[in-house]
């Protein structure tokens, strides 16, 4: 199982010995190159544990993000009848309260969650959407038209702080709310990480960093810290980008990614 070491200690000292930190959102390119393609085994928990400690072991971020967003979207997928029930009333939140609240698919995400974690050597980071962000998700999936504002997404964090909770007893490096809106999407109103207050102190209180991810930066609860973005063409083509300012990076490998560039971006990242 991981130590107990948080994201706030990963960016100050690298485990890797990188100057900067450096966290990569790897899950796509490592389907397409470890996987071959084929399906992402979200239906079981040790077999992904492998599948992303095998890219892990490769790519070597500082931190290893458990996508749990992804998950959802997979159990939501495959469950109609939950969408229906999410979608059986029309008022703001309804439906992701409904996704949060059902005991099958807490237990299943909570269980998912625990077998990954344990399995793992290197600081676990689990990303969800950010309160904002999943419920316009949820809304669109549900066909709901009500408007969202900032205080609906306030109280939606009371709803994630409760499936937090759940993650109580696991040694994690931290939670990630992702707030980057969907390719092609309106970017939608930016709500601050201080506006998630019950999020923040279920993290507060278990000793995990609380972060929030957007298009070019990456803020960290109650800390001076911000990460830079760095580029999707930097992983690509033959001529280096120059990397951004920022005291850590968080950095997305795109799926269609050449397995040498990488190699060799990583390796001039960790000099």
């Amino acid at each position: 199982m991981t130590a107990a070491t948080s994201l706030a200690d990963v960016i100050r000292r690298p485990p890797t010995g990188r100057d900067r930190a450096v966290v990569l959102d790897f899950h796509d390119y490592a389907q397409a190159v470890f996987l071959k393609g084929r399906p992402t085994p979200w239906g079981e928990a040790m077999a992904y544990s492998n599948f992303l400690g095998q890219a892990q072991g490769v790519l070597k971020s500082d931190a290893l993000l458990l996508p749990l967003d992804r998950l959802y979207g997979d159990l939501l997928q495959a469950s109609p009848d939950l969408r229906r029930a999410m979608g059986a009333k029309s008022r703001t939140g309804y439906a992701l309260r409904t996704l949060l609240a059902d005991p099958a698919v807490s237990t299943r995400v909570i269980e998912f969650a625990t077998t990954f974690v344990k399995s793992q050597r290197s600081p676990v980071v689990i990303q969800l959407a950010s309160p904002y962000r999943w419920l316009r998700s949820t809304h669109a999936l549900v066909g709901a038209e009500s408007e969202i504002d900032a205080d609906n997404a306030e109280n939606a964090a009371m709803y994630m702080a409760d499936l937090i909770r759940g993650f109580a007893a696991l040694p994690l490096a931290g939670i990630l709310l992702d707030d980057r809106s969907p390719e092609g999407s309106p970017a939608g109103l930016e709500v601050g990480i201080d506006s998630y207050s019950p999020v923040a102190n279920v993290t507060e209180n278990y000793g995990w960093t609380l972060a929030m991810r957007r298009e070019l930066s990456t803020t960290i609860a109650g800390q001076d810290e911000v990460g830079a973005s760095i580029a999707a063409d930097f992983w690509r083509g033959e001529e280096v980008q120059p990397l951004p300012p920022g005291d850590f990076l968080v950095g997305e490998i795109p799926s269609d990614a050449v397995p040498e560039t990488v190699m060799s971006r990583i390796a001039g990242i960790s000099r």
